[in-house]
């Protein structure tokens, strides 16, 4: 061994130390790689969720797209039809929870308030050794109730014009790109694809055909189980006689789209009107057709509807809806479970631990028309 050799491996980063530092840097330069990466995005987040809400959107309708092409239809003309069907059906939901929540927004918020008081009078004068700090809890509902329902706040959030552009901008765009997604996603997937050859190829397509397939295949889920959901509840708060029921319905198929979390929301939110309104034991059945309705999601529903769609842990879902929601607020928590599973998906065909799940996509010279819309 030459000298040049011994001294280059007797230096200070050669022993175990120096190999754990090199280790610690390269994982330091990574991490601030992704910080930057989160901050870009963060700064143009408006054109972010508009490419990931237009290929989640694509993605769900992508069969009947697929369909309509194998019936006879032109290429064009059945997208140009799913399109504006799913306009049609986006812009219904968007009226019917506008004009469902508006109305009763304020008797809403005034029944949970005056539920969650006499919730806590229970407490309150309970035996029990029960450890609720009543203070901080009424504290932070009155700045709640105070922030929700001050002529400020619904001026600014009907007025504010810098949000407004905003969201306007990011539905044109939304739509545009989920016009072009629907009619031309298979070509610029193709596009995408010439560019790669070989193993890469095989993984790059494998991972744009699953990604396309889980974001679809919960979005159609979710929405299933969304409406089912409502309509349950929505029929046991009308059986109990329940007020607000309209506008409870709407919030649970809303908080719906939302994992655990919206379902325990909605919930509470529910038995607190009825527990101001008809007393504890019409609010313990709800909370019972709730428990019922949530086990009728997890046993049968979600495994039906969703399929493989979704596989992930109820902790990993927990972690995802946080870090959506500190990065994205509600939209994040929104989007935070499908990108969560669809990245789950494509780790495992890069790793080769994909082996639960046959049937993944090999396309020779970027030509798949099943590839769907052009991931991102």
């Amino acid at each position: 061994m030459s000298a040049d050799a011994k001294t280059s491996g007797s230096g200070p980063w050669s022993d175990r130390l120096g190999r754990a530092a090199t280790r610690g840097l390269q994982f330091l330069i990574l991490a601030a790689v992704a910080a930057l990466v989160v901050y870009a995005l963060l700064a143009v987040k408006v054109v972010v969720l508009a490419l990931l809400i237009a290929l989640i959107l694509a993605s769900a309708v992508r069969p009947v797209v697929s369909w309509l092409e194998r019936h006879g239809w032109p290429g064009w003309a059945s997208a140009i039809l799913v399109f504006l069907a799913l306009i049609v059906v986006l812009g219904g939901i968007t009226t019917g929870v506008v004009f469902g929540i508006r109305n009763g927004w304020s008797d809403l918020i005034s029944a949970a308030s005056s539920g969650w008081q006499q919730l806590q009078d229970f407490v309150h004068d309970s035996p029990l050794p029960i450890p609720v700090d009543a203070d901080t809890v009424n504290a932070a509902l009155s700045q709640l109730q105070g922030a929700l329902t001050s002529p400020s706040a619904e001026q600014s959030a009907l007025t504010g014009i810098s949000v407004a552009s905003e969201v306007l901008a990011g539905t044109l765009l939304m739509l545009v790109t989920l016009f072009f997604f629907i009619m031309d996603g298979p070509r610029l997937w193709a596009f995408v694809l010439s560019w790669f050859h070989g193993d890469v190829l095989e993984r790059i397509a494998a991972s744009g055909e699953r990604t396309v397939r889980t974001l679809g295949g919960y979005t159609r889920g979710i929405a299933l189980i969304a409406t089912v959901d409502s309509l349950l509840i929505g029929l046991g708060l009308w059986i109990l006689q329940v007020p607000l029921v309209i506008p409870l319905t709407v919030i649970i198929f809303i908080t719906a789209f939302i994992p655990i979390v919206g379902a325990l929301a909605a919930g509470a939110l529910a038995a607190l009107v009825a527990l101001v309104a008809n007393g504890p034991i019409t609010a313990l059945i709800v909370v019972a057709i709730l428990i019922i309705v949530h086990h009728l999601d997890g046993y049968f529903l979600h495994p039906l509807v969703m399929g493989k769609a979704v596989h992930l842990h109820g902790l990993v879902i927990l972690l995802a809806l946080s870090a959506g929601t500190f990065l994205g607020g509600v939209a994040g928590a929104v989007l935070a479970v499908p990108l969560t599973a669809v990245a789950w998906s494509v780790i495992k065909i890069w790793t080769g631990r994909d082996h639960d799940e046959p049937g993944t996509a090999v396309v020779e010279n970027g030509t798949d028309d099943e590839a769907g819309p052009a991931p991102a």
